[in-house]
């Protein structure tokens, strides 16, 4: 009786290998291999999304870290504007707000800290001209999330929307990253 449980237990783990089950292991971070070995954030170092960009950058690019110094970085994140808006999306009968848009533009650039070297002495000259580097052209991101409103659960309305900003959030530096590892350094168009 004995050997019989020993072999189906044996065949049970036999067919359980055969058929390609693995256990998960760890979950890993979406590799984003950015093309810059040092970036700097102009972004306050105390504020959360400041955190929560360098500890992505950080764990998702291994070749990457993030500087606080301009002048010591390979590449320069800087944020042009970032605002959030309220919008009424629909009104009840009695002219209280229902349902609310949440919406966040977040407008920004990457560019290389490269100076420009002194303007040549001879005028007409076959020699390439160098000068600032952008890795990503002025770009804005527009996110935007709904949420319904009622009179009676204010509190967990309230707790809804904070949920939903820092989803916003999260998505936010997903895309931005996103962006970062798509960057390529190309010069300046200057316009004449």
């Amino acid at each position: 009786m004995r050997a019989a449980k020993l072999s189906i237990l044996t065949l049970l783990l036999v067919l359980l290998a055969g058929c390609g089950f693995k256990l998960r292991g760890s979950a890993e971070l979406p590799g984003y291999r950015l093309p810059f070995a040092t970036i700097a954030l102009s972004l306050a170092e105390t504020s959360e999304f400041y955190a929560h960009l360098k500890r992505t950058i950080e764990a998702s690019s291994p070749g990457t870290r993030v500087v606080s110094d301009p002048r010591e970085a390979e590449a320069v994140l800087t944020i042009l504007g970032d605002r959030s808006e309220k919008i009424i999306l629909s009104l009840t009968a009695a002219g209280r707000a229902r349902e609310y848009q949440l919406v966040r533009h977040f407008s920004f650039k990457v560019h290389g800290n490269v100076t420009a070297p002194a303007a040549p002495a001879v005028k007409y000259s076959d020699a390439p001209v160098t000068g600032p580097v952008e890795y990503l052209p002025a770009s804005t991101i527009t996110l935007r999330r709904e949420i319904t409103f009622s009179d009676d659960l204010v509190l967990s309305k309230e707790s809804e929307e904070a949920l939903l900003l820092r989803d916003m959030q999260n998505d936010l530096v997903q895309q931005l990253m996103r962006r970062l590892a798509a960057a390529k350094l190309q010069p300046v168009k200057v316009a004449e």
